[in-house]
């Protein structure tokens, strides 16, 4: 208990960081790991919106192939996640961190060099073990230099980085792309960006972490934390839906209701959403309100997803989009702290890892059940489920895994 308690407060971490204050949450390290992760996903989704017409032109790839080709990073980053997990609340993390991102980095070199379909098929799925093992690693890294008594606080900022990156890099890759015509420049786009990155997380500087003599040799909660396995579940609900809408929503405005363009803004009003969600619920989170945050970002969402499907049309398509954002930018950070805080302190990677794995899992799913619904239903089926998927999550959030949570938390 004298352990926990030392680390509850943060103050060895604190002093072994060099903060002037215990409680600054915009130290240099912590901002050095959200640079870094703002590059690592802006060089990763600046080209993601334009492989597949790449794909296409450059190899005659059809529909089928490509879409084999480009989910092999998914796939990969499913895989990786629980042992990166492991690996980065076993060994430095620092270390673990900077080979991470160098491996990533190094990836989009393979973009430049690779002269046919199978190799470039081959590129992008390595490119999803680093991209998914660097998640992992960064966000535990940047849990670690947060002062403990702005941690949750500074996990929502944190966050941030990742809307910002995924809302500019596609229009910023598409705007390049038709005045250049050239994906070339592209690859070395991102690969110069990725390499700033690696730079940023390169300077971090993180406190000595004692050995846990207790832990077990070997144990399933290395790989997935099991105290938080109605969370997971729950998260995973909530990841079902994000894959069906963020899949199928593109293609489901060009056929049914002839939004040609409107794909580009769909994305911005739902990266605005939760951008103005992170900053608006942050004061909450660090008064430690986890589940009344999770709660109301869910219910949120339900709307967003319910309104898609209850009332197709172009203002819907739009109003929704914004809602889904608030929603989830007001759900996830206060999930991802509720995992933190139901884990020991060695297993904060684990933590990370686990709800990573279990959204991920989740939108797999989505994926293939919203191509099922979409080619032997229709698309008015497939987000149904969705919207009934969102209700059914909330409620059991509400219901269960609220409680489950107040039983399961070592701190917080």
């Amino acid at each position: 208990m004298d352990e926990l308690r030392t680390f509850e407060t943060g103050e060895p971490e604190q002093r072994a960081i060099g903060l002037e204050c215990k409680d600054k949450l915009w130290n240099a390290n912590y901002c050095l790991a959200m640079i870094g992760n703002f590059m690592m996903f802006f060089s990763f989704y600046l080209l993601t919106p334009l492989l597949p017409i790449y794909l296409d032109a450059q190899f005659g790839a059809d529909k089928d192939l490509i879409g084999l080709v480009l989910s092999g990073y998914v796939l990969a980053a499913l895989v990786v996640r629980p042992f990166s997990g492991f690996i980065v609340d076993s060994f430095n993390r620092k270390k673990v961190l900077v080979l991470c991102f160098f491996i990533f980095f190094i990836c989009f070199t393979g973009y430049i060099g690779a002269s046919s379909i199978l190799m470039f098929a081959l590129v992008r799925t390595l490119h999803g073990f680093p991209f998914g093992a660097t998640t992992v690693a960064n966000s535990t890294v940047a849990i670690d230099v947060l002062p403990s008594a702005r941690r949750n606080e500074g996990v929502g900022y944190y966050g941030l980085s990742n809307n910002l990156a995924m809302a500019i890099a596609p229009s910023v890759g598409i705007y390049i792309y038709s005045v250049t015509g050239q994906f070339q420049l592209l690859f070395w786009i991102s690969l110069v960006v990725a390499f700033g990155g690696f730079y940023a997380v390169c300077a971090i500087k993180l406190p000595p972490r004692p050995i846990v003599n207790a832990k077990p040799k070997m144990s399933m909660d290395h790989f997935f934390l099991n105290r938080a396995w109605l969370m997971a579940i729950n998260i995973l609900i909530f990841g079902l839906c994000w894959g069906i809408m963020s899949n199928y929503v593109a293609i489901y405005g060009k056929e049914e209701l002839g939004i040609t363009d409107g794909t580009g803004v769909f994305f911005a009003l739902l990266s605005g959403g939760l951008f103005v969600s992170r900053l608006y619920g942050a004061k909450s989170l660090r008064e430690g309100r986890l589940t009344e945050n999770a709660l109301q970002g869910a219910s949120v969402s339900s709307v967003g997803f319910s309104l898609f499907a209850a009332a197709p049309g172009e203002w819907a398509y739009y109003v929704s989009a914004v809602l889904i954002g608030l929603g989830n930018g007001r759900m996830f950070p206060a999930f991802l702290n509720m995992f933190i805080c139901v884990a020991r302190h060695d297993q904060r990677g684990t933590a990370n890892s686990s709800i990573l794995t279990s959204w991920d899992s989740g939108m797999g799913i989505g994926i293939l059940i919203g191509g099922v619904l979409v080619e032997h239903v229709n698309y008015s089926a497939a987000f149904w489920v969705t919207a009934f998927s969102q209700i059914t999550g909330t409620l059991l959030l509400l219901f269960f895994t609220r409680c489950f949570f107040l039983s399961k938390r070592i701190y917080c």
